[in-house]
């Protein structure tokens, strides 16, 4: 099952930018267009927690 369209149309990074998301549905990850974070997307919840983050500013993928 994918994630709901209208559910990623809403959908934005945590941080304080609220970047819009891009999901990889292969990958099943979010990735934010402003600071590059990959959130992974697990039983189609997406995890969208800072500290579970892969990548972004002053870290490595």
């Amino acid at each position: 099952m994918a994630l709901d369209p209208q559910l990623l149309e809403i959908l934005a990074c945590p941080d304080t930018h609220h970047a819009p998301l891009i999901y990889d549905a292969e990958a099943q990850t979010l990735t934010c267009t402003e600071c590059g974070r990959i959130f992974e997307v697990r039983d189609d919840v997406p995890v969208l927690l800072l500290d579970e983050a892969r990548g972004g500013p002053g870290q490595s993928s």
